[in-house]
């Protein structure tokens, strides 16, 4: 097993190699946490450097005794201070062995793959190489189906579908509801668990036989493990009234254990979840690099991209989620995925960022396939989660490198929209630019410290005292509509006489002139930031 073949199995989402003066041909039999009071390093071994920062002398020391003892390589925590990757690389020249560093996994994590990469790669016959590609998971159920004579799914411990073959001819019932949803029924599942068959899968190496039973066919399933993890399980069921073959338990037992390298391949890759989502949240971040982030959530680096900010309910950005958070973004990634996007959704405080790739090279086009989407977003997801759901709409970016410009104009749309009450669903900074920029400067002005005694202030103070806040609002009304005293009015339910007695009260209590533009100016920004620190419901 080679440090090559080791990181070309886990994937880049696992480690960075920094420099490998011996080519990545070294091999390595073993992965070691180095520990401190018995810092023996054996040959071959691959060291986890653990609570040891990359850029102090003990760093050096490790790399010097790691060569020394003919290790493959040391690997350091994400943290690179200035300079310490060059001064790592000068000692690991002179000692002959690998520096890699830690990416996105914890070490607790990263000691799980790595043991189950190297059990997976031993497990895997030499000629795994003429079979599917690696992670081909299709091409795999596939090819199992060929030898077993049956149907096949590939499953994770959670019981979802990973990958099933194309056998479509007299399909069982379950078989199709397991397809048609992507995992197998929970009812199913609860049965199963309930029967202990689970426990039994996921402690034996062995091939399980589920006997047919009425309509449901004869079925076969092993666990899939590397390490002493379980990945996941394969399931073979007789199609078309046939028997599976004579040897389809065999068949299968070979089969999950070179599943095992497509699982971890899988995990580890793309096609990883969180890992692509914290590689896109890298990318909005505007941390890292850009290419190598790309690769991890499997993005082309190098064409036009956008980011929508989505929101629902009446409220600012950072309470705009629903009861349940995950459902947004559940429902997000399968409507993106049903109109045809490359996307990946990261949370973000509620809300969510959905990370648009591959748009039109004409600007035009991109902008308009961005519009038809966030509104065919909002329109859906507002009658699925029942509430209303908004999209600021960021500036298309020509490179992924440049995300994180069109995810801040996506936000401050989004604020926009929901600060303003706006009727609208979907905005782009230019639909929005004035509310934009007057949030802006109620931002700047937010730790000014103003006199205690302004109009607004003492208005404030005698509304307290009466128990309401009538008087403000009043105010505020009558600002809003321009002077406007009828359209104010109509805004309160209130008759046009009632609110110029009530102005008339505002002038002999606060001393505000309503003549004077300063004064009236200071009144409408004291009041917009009092509106931001309530919360939503206030214009600003």
């Amino acid at each position: 097993m080679t440090l090559e073949r080791l990181l070309s199995l886990v994937g880049p989402g696992a480690l960075e190699l920094d420099t490998a003066p011996a080519g990545p041909a070294v091999v390595v039999a073993g992965v070691a946490v180095l520990d401190v009071l018995d810092p023996e390093i054996r040959p071959r071994e691959l060291v986890l450097a653990v609570g040891v920062g990359a850029g102090s002398a003990q760093a050096a020391d490790v790399v010097r005794r790691a060569g020394a003892a003919g290790a493959a390589g040391v690997v350091f925590g994400p943290e690179r201070p200035q300079g310490s990757a060059r001064a790592l690389r000068a000692v690991a020249g002179e000692a002959g062995t690998a520096v890699l560093f830690r990416t996105w996994h914890r070490w607790d994590e990263l000691v799980v793959v790595l043991r189950a990469g190297l059990a997976a790669a031993g497990a895997v016959p030499s000629s795994a190489a003429r079979g599917p590609v690696l992670g081909d998971l299709d091409g795999l159920a596939d090819a199992v189906a060929a030898l077993v004579g049956g149907s096949v799914t590939i499953e994770d411990t959670e019981s979802r579908v990973l990958a099933y073959s194309s056998t479509e001819e007299n399909v069982d019932e379950m078989r199709r509801l397991t397809i048609l949803g992507r995992r197998v029924p929970p009812w199913r599942v609860a049965a199963m668990r309930d029967a202990g068959f689970f426990r039994a899968l996921w402690t034996t190496d062995d091939v399980l036989h589920r006997r047919a039973q009425g309509e449901n066919p004869e079925r076969l399933v092993c666990a899939v493990r590397a390490g002493g993890e379980v990945l996941g399980s394969v399931w073979v069921a007789a199609v078309g009234g046939r028997p599976l073959a004579p040897n389809a338990a065999e068949a299968l037992r070979a089969a999950s254990r070179e599943a095992a390298a497509h699982l971890l391949h899988q995990r580890t890759r793309g096609a990883d979840s969180r890992l692509a989502e914290d590689a896109a949240r890298a990318l909005l971040e505007d941390r890292g690099s850009a290419e190598v982030l790309a690769e991890r959530a499997s993005l082309p680096a190098r064409e036009p991209c956008a980011v929508l900010a989505v929101g629902a309910g009446p409220g600012p950005a950072e309470q705009t989620a629903p009861g349940d958070p995950s459902r947004l973004y559940g429902l997000l990634a399968l409507h993106c995925a049903a109109l045809g996007h490359r996307i990946v959704v990261v949370p973000a405080g509620g809300r969510a960022l959905v990370l648009v790739s591959a748009l039109d090279q004409e600007p035009g086009r991109a902008r308009e396939q961005l519009s038809n989407l966030a509104t065919s977003l909002t329109t859906r997801l507002s009658a699925a989660v029942g509430t209303p759901v908004r999209a600021g709409v960021g500036e298309v970016v020509p490179v992924l490198a440049r995300a994180a410009e069109s995810r801040r104009t996506a936000e401050q749309a989004l604020k926009a929209l929901t600060r303003a009450g706006d009727t609208r669903s979907v905005a782009w900074v230019e639909d929005v630019a004035d509310t934009i920029g007057v949030l802006q400067v109620l931002d700047a002005l937010r730790d000014l410290d103003l006199p205690r005694a302004t109009s607004v202030a003492r208005l404030a103070a005698c509304d307290a005292e009466q128990g309401g806040n009538r008087l403000v609002e009043s105010l505020r009304a009558y600002l809003d509509h321009f002077g406007d005293v009828s359209a104010a009015a109509r805004s309160l339910s209130l008759h046009p006489n009632s609110l110029r007695y009530r102005l008339s009260r505002i002038t002999a209590l606060s001393g505000l002139d309503l003549a004077s533009p300063d004064a009236r100016l200071l009144a409408q920004l004291q009041l917009r930031l009092g509106d931001a620190d309530k919360g939503p419901g206030r214009a600003p």
